[in-house]
């Protein structure tokens, strides 16, 4: 028995990093997932690796029309939604006076309407479906402040404050809604945003002494998605190797 059978996902950014390591681990605890992301030829191959119980979809999340293509691709295949991991995200960086709008504009499109958009999506299938779970992806950013990254900053704490409401009105039918804030990870994104000695000195000082695994995330996500979270909702479920723990003395 996998902790996930009877489960249908739709993972969003499934394509790489946090998203294809979540796709991995539902697939081998027995759910079927569909994988949307802009990054089509790694997504399928992707949804090749992992067999018949997963298929992949070219999916803007900033596009209401998009997700309802998605929403209606994973019924007609698997027969319900019941999970949705908006793991979509962008990061761009820039200090607040050379910040423009249209970089803000772009990474509050993706990491915030693209949450309202595939929450809004999948009600009426968790409903049909006598509830679901929503894991909103946001980020130890929206918890505390991180210079230049104003426009991250803040998508991630609206992330936060939505993930809450959404409890709020859902849980009447089951659904329940939490948020994962991860710290640093070692995906593409930060690779492409970091220096890989920047990386290994940044992580050096974190309590754990290291960044942290797709995998490890994606254990948090597999909880919060299975019936082993069923009393959780509204929550923020935080995983960053101790970097919100505070500052500690030098030894």
């Amino acid at each position: 028995m996998g902790r996930l059978d009877n489960k249908v996902a739709i993972i969003s950014g499934a394509s790489r990093g946090m998203g294809a390591a979540e796709a991995r681990q539902f697939v081998s605890e027995g759910a079927q997932v569909l994988l949307g992301d802009v990054l089509d030829d790694e997504g399928e191959t992707l949804a090749g690796e992992l067999g018949g119980a997963a298929a992949y979809r070219h999916l803007d999340v900033t596009d209401a029309a998009s997700w309802r293509g998605a929403v209606q691709d994973a019924t007609a295949r698997f027969g319900k939604v019941n999970v949705l991991v908006n793991n979509a995200g962008i990061f761009r960086s820039a200090a607040i006076e050379e910040l423009s709008e249209e970089m803000w504009a772009s990474v509050v499109a993706v990491n915030q309407t693209g949450v309202f958009l595939g929450m809004q999506s999948v009600l009426a299938s968790m409903k049909a479906a006598g509830g679901g779970s929503i894991v909103n992806i946001s980020s130890i950013d929206g918890l505390v402040g991180s210079t230049n990254s104003l426009a991250y900053v803040a998508s991630k704490f609206a992330v936060r404050g939505m993930t809450k409401v959404a409890a709020l009105e859902l849980g009447r039918f089951a659904i329940r809604v939490n948020s994962v804030h991860p710290g640093g990870i070692n995906t593409p994104m930060v690779s492409e945003a970091m220096a890989p000695d920047a990386v290994n000195a940044m992580f050096a000082a974190m309590p754990l002494g290291r960044i942290g695994r797709p995998d490890e995330v994606a254990e948090m996500v597999t909880w919060l998605a299975s019936e082993a979270s069923s009393y959780s909702t509204g929550s923020e479920f935080v995983i960053d190797g101790g970097w919100t723990a505070g500052f500690g003395m030098p030894e």
